[in-house]
């Protein structure tokens, strides 16, 4: 497990991603005190990018702009 002082955590937030893929395991240390572990989280899953979950959305049987105009000639 590899040691990362806060100091140096701050420095490379922009890169922890990487440093988590490539170290697993992380140590957080302030004054050499450990402060916090760092782990990868295991069978994470990706979020879909927005077309593929509007691809996965069932159809509406009504249009929108139907709906829309009814909810309004209603108010």
């Amino acid at each position: 497990m590899k040691a990362i002082s806060i100091r140096e955590m701050r420095s490379e937030l922009g890169n922890l991603d990487q440093l988590i893929d490539a170290e697993g395991e992380m140590l957080v240390t302030k004054r050499g005190k450990p402060i916090a572990r760092l782990l990868p989280v295991k069978g994470s899953r990706s979020i879909p990018d927005h077309a593929s979950l509007r691809a996965s959305m069932p159809k509406l049987g009504i249009p929108s702009a139907r709906l829309i105009r009814e909810d309004r000639d209603e108010r």
